[in-house]
């Protein structure tokens, strides 16, 4: 049985400001009406023998993945939390080390390694390149997909094989980024292609193999398991061991050190959606070569990308343009210079502007809250409570809050009170008063909150009680 095992922990900083800390780009529709996530793990749909996957993300994510993963119908997933970003090798390690232990897949299951920031679009060709790659690692072999490249790619690593006849062939090197003259003799050379990051091998194969060359990853990944611990619908690896793990990829700690590395040529529509440009190539475009997301207008224009959250973005003589809007910022820039959005977000993180991991609207396991004003000493946010959900019961040190219900119907605790409020009431929640919001109807509560005091930050909430499992986090 093929268990796949999906990496879900990264940032994608290059596709702000779409993409943030707390809500990165495999949560999001970038390319189709379902997320990155959920395109990935439904891109098995229809291949025999494959079981439920194992989802390694971040512990901050933890809700939004497992709704993504409820509404594509994928409700049998594994999702470990990785306390910290430890990179590809221990996040693979500890999926093989919890396949193994749990006997899913058979003796030694096959682990299919999927980022799930990846866009495949001729699912065929990959379902025969999966089938091709696993009677390979049936028999030992440590298998990478390279991506048959149709252009001089300078932002992508490269994978040289060993022989160009045949459907497979050993690996003969993996090649960093390489410089566009460089690219371009690879493409005129043949026997190169993209390092696509995804990989094929048994699971204690690749603990067999890691542990040759990174004995440490694999020490301290198989204590992380060891000690993980269930946690509501997911599993919190051992905290402390995972921590003392060493931060590498598979490239570098197992794949460019192996001798049973193989290379299986996949020409199946893959991209990395790795900046605002291969975004660009990877989405449909009109004979300009625009791409056009949103309420958006243009006027002699070409080789653009331009997306509106909600307004409407008009553009005039735009070429070779990336255009940004959100409901709280707007990023323009030139389609060559799309790789240095990652310096302004350095740039804006050490300035402490919260753009850089939150969008206005913010998500949360019981529903979402979003922040339409604010000013010195008071804030307003528009909340909406699912039905069935609530707030966890908490307290504020540095601020007061006014509820004003809008629709639905709220249940309110406050101190030793608890009272139900309907439309158009609202009720005060004095400074240092305990209280909790919850929908007792089967209808979305909305509310409008406003809040005032000294200090209105997110991390002023000292949590007693919670359904979700985060009493005591801020």
């Amino acid at each position: 049985m093929i268990v796949p095992v999906i990496l879900s922990g990264g940032s994608g900083t290059r596709l702000w400001p779409l993409s943030r800390e707390l809500y990165p780009k495999q949560l999001l529709p970038l390319i189709g009406e379902r997320t990155m996530l959920q395109e990935t793990a439904r891109r098995l749909d229809g291949l025999e023998g494959v079981g439920p996957p194992i989802v390694v993300c971040n512990d901050a994510h933890r809700f939004l993945v497992a709704e993504q993963l409820r509404e594509a119908g994928v409700t049998s997933a594994t999702i470990l939390l990785e306390p910290c970003g430890r990179n590809t090798a221990p996040a693979v390690a500890v999926a093989a080390a919890r396949a193994a232990e749990s006997g899913e897949g058979g003796d030694d299951p096959l682990l299919l390694v999927m980022p799930a920031d990846h866009v495949v679009r001729d699912l065929a060709e990959c379902h025969r390149c999966i089938r091709e790659a696993a009677a390979l690692a049936r028999e030992g072999r440590l298998v990478t997909f390279g991506t048959v490249p149709d252009r001089p790619e300078t932002g992508y690593g490269y994978i040289r094989a060993a022989r160009t006849d045949g459907a497979w062939s050993e690996v003969a090197e993996f090649v960093e980024k390489p410089t566009t003259e460089a690219a371009r003799g690879y493409l005129e050379a043949g026997g190169y292609f993209w390092n696509s990051g995804m990989f094929m091998f048994g699971a204690i194969r690749y603990i067999e193999e890691l542990r040759r060359f990174r004995p440490e990853i694999v020490e301290a990944c198989v204590a992380a398991i060891s000690e993980a611990r269930e946690d509501l619908d997911f599993v919190r690896l051992g905290k402390s061991a995972f921590e003392s793990c060493p931060s590498d990829s598979i490239d570098y700690a197992v794949m460019e050190h192996t001798k049973h590395a193989v290379v299986v040529p996949m020409n199946a529509g893959w991209s990395d959606v790795g900046s605002w440009a291969s975004l660009h190539e990877a989405s449909a475009q009109d004979s300009d070569r625009n791409v056009m997301v949103g309420d958006v207008l243009v006027e002699d224009s070409r080789n653009c990308y331009l997306y509106s959250s909600g307004r409407l973005v008009a553009a005039v003589g735009l070429e070779d343009c990336i255009v940004i809007e959100t409901s709280d910022a707007v990023m323009v820039a030139s389609r060559g210079r799309v790789q240095d959005v990652k310096r302004l977000v350095d740039r804006m993180k050490k300035s402490g502007r919260t753009e850089t991991s939150l969008h206005r609207k913010v998500v949360r396991p019981w529903g979402s809250y979003d922040s339409v004003d604010q000013g010195e000493r008071f804030q307003v946010k528009r909340i909406v409570v699912n039905p069935g959900a609530q707030l966890s019961l908490q307290m504020h040190h540095h601020r007061a809050e006014h509820w004003i219900v809008v629709q639905g119907t709220a249940k309110v605790t406050r101190g030793t009170d608890t009272f139900l409020l309907g439309e158009n009431q609202s009720t005060f929640i004095p400074m240092g008063t305990t209280h909790r919001l919850e929908n007792p109807g089967k209808l979305p509560l909305h509310l409008i909150e406003v809040q005032s005091g000294s200090y209105l930050g997110e991390d002023d909430i000292v949590r007693f009680e919670d359904t979700y499992g985060r009493a005591g986090e801020a």
